[in-house]
């Protein structure tokens, strides 16, 4: 949590993590397994054990019955607050078993390095999980290691990569074979997108390539369209990433709590809300239940536990409390696709539904280039509609069925299908908008079809003519390599309609001019300015 939330009264996966007997929980494929391979997905809570630690076995009691089947635990290296010491951190661990929850433990005192006063590195974090590692050995089953909360502020950031491996590697050196998970900097919200941008090259820096990624969800994260954009940069890389913190407001701008939980339940990932209660400097609203006490939960403890994707509806127990691993059955593989509706930009796939003995979950529709694959879509239903497809292009397409206990099915049969050609050239106009501040500015970018037919599934490229970098972006999905820029539309801006138009917004910085492009193509086809 930022500042003030809270006040105190060996390079290759080892064997292969694919057939290798599991320990303890492991990342494969991007997704987290549990000790029994199944599928895991954190629906769980913060509790600020190292301030309130006599309200902890009530708490996960509670907190337990309410739903969850995970909670992320403060803890205090003894830096900036009081030791949890290692007998206390066995006594928290047994209280998680206990309750059939899974632990995520978590050093609080690294908070905001860089720009809070008191607040340690990383390195002393990994000091402090040496320090306390005999409570740990033999619980990687139900512990998952969080090595700092938000490590950097928005000073010295640039840092969190080569901090975040090193500890990585110390930790794997002192003979930590848990899952370890690690914070963004900027606070854990990662407005500068350095944890985005170097995941890759922090989880191939883990020997045993069992390393999750926490991002903390508040002001930054406003917008559905921002949500959305980050959560599917990792699932598309095929990284494991979960929403460590998030609220329904902050200090810093209103979090779109909403479209967290929504689509962190339709891509398949975990999610902690801060925080079950205790909190001081301001934000009290970020208390779930009223002094602690289950039976007055706040409005944000209702949304959180009994709302639409909330913990109660989408919370499943981790199999390893259950008896002999619970269902380990995979569902049967999906039908091969059919393609309908081959749009220049988009497809949309439908498949014969899975049979399982319990029930499929989702389906998870995925991109084959030669023995690559990467995940493009996730559905509830037997159908999906993909999108950010090039025209006059060959792609092949698969799907994998989830059960409600995390198995996954065989792949199915691939598809192959050729995109529909793009826009006739001139068929297109673009206007582009700027709000300029210092080393910063916001785009509005409006795209008129002036053609006769509608457009849908669009894909609008251009190149920035100097040193622009995006940010974020609203109404289209962004993406940037180099001075290229691509755009792809969000569902409700799928379809601009012929003498129509949509809009869309990017966020982004630049050093020196920031000049405007020039040149603007719409699904391969050059349009004229606006």
């Amino acid at each position: 949590m930022a500042a003030s939330v809270l006040t105190a009264p060996s390079a290759a996966r080892a064997a292969d993590a694919g057939t290798a007997a599991a320990t303890g929980f492991q990342v494969r494929d991007g997704r987290l397994l549990d000790a029994n391979g199944g599928d895991f997905v954190m629906r769980g809570v913060n509790h600020a054990h190292a301030w309130y630690a006599s309200t902890t076995p009530k708490a996960l009691k509670d907190v337990k019955a309410l739903g969850a089947n995970t909670v992320r635990v403060v803890l205090a290296t003894g830096d900036r607050w009081t030791r949890n010491d290692t007998a206390d951190v066995a006594a928290v661990v047994d209280r998680c078993r206990q309750n059939r929850l899974v632990c995520v433990l978590e050093a609080h005192d690294t908070t905001g390095y860089g720009e809070q006063a008191g607040a340690v590195t990383l390195d002393r974090a990994v000091d402090y999980w040496i320090g306390v590692q005999s409570a740990l050995k033999g619980q990687e089953k139900y512990v998952v290691l969080n090595i700092g909360n938000e490590p950097h502020g928005n000073s010295g950031y640039t840092a969190w990569t080569s901090d975040t491996s090193a500890a990585i590697s110390r930790l794997r050196t002192a003979g930590f074979t848990h899952t370890l998970m690690v914070d963004a900097p900027n606070w854990g919200q990662d407005w500068s997108f350095t944890m985005r941008d170097n995941a890759q090259r922090v989880f191939s820096a883990d020997p045993a390539r069992n390393t999750v990624f926490s991002i903390h969800m508040y002001g930054v994260f406003d917008t559905a369209a921002e949500v959305r954009d980050y959560l599917n940069r990792f699932v598309s890389a095929r990284l494991p990433l979960v929403v460590g913190e998030f609220g329904h407001d902050h200090s810093d701008g209103n979090p779109d709590e909403d479209a967290i939980m929504a689509a962190a339940e339709e891509l398949g990932l975990g999610y902690l809300g801060w925080s079950w209660s205790g909190n001081g400097g301001g934000v009290e609203y970020l208390d779930m239940a009223v002094g602690f006490d289950p039976s007055r939960l706040s409005p944000w403890g209702e949304r959180i536990f009994h709302g639409p994707n909330g913990i109660k509806a989408t919370s499943r127990e981790a199999s390893v409390y259950s008896g002999g691993g619970g269902d380990t059955t995979a569902p049967t593989a999906p039908g091969t696709p059919t393609a309908s509706d081959v749009r220049s930009g988009s497809v949309t796939l439908g498949w014969a539904a899975s049979t399982d003995d319990t029930a499929v979950t989702a389906y998870d529709v995925v991109r084959l280039d030669g023995t690559a694959e990467t995940r493009v879509a996730t559905s509830t239903a037997n159908s999906a509609t993909v999108t950010g497809l090039t025209p006059s292009t060959a792609y092949s397409f698969a799907v994998y069925a989830r059960d409600a206990a995390g198995n996954r099915s065989a792949r199915s049969a691939p598809l192959a299908v050729t995109t529909a050609p793009g826009q006739a050239a001139g068929a297109c106009a673009v206007t582009y908008r700027v709000n300029e501040w210092s080393g910063g500015f916001n785009a509005d970018v409006t795209v008129r079809n002036t053609g006769t037919a509608a457009v849908r599934g669009w894909q609008l490229d251009f190149a920035f003519p100097g040193d622009q970098t995006v940010r974020s972006s609203w109404n289209a999905k962004v993406v940037q390599q180099g001075t290229r820029v691509r755009a792809t539309p969000e569902p409700w801006t799928d379809t601009i309609p012929a003498g129509g138009s949509v809009s869309f917004g990017i966020s982004a910085s630049f050093t020196g001019v920031n000049g405007a492009p020039t040149a603007f193509t719409l699904d391969g086809a050059p349009c004229a300015g606006g």
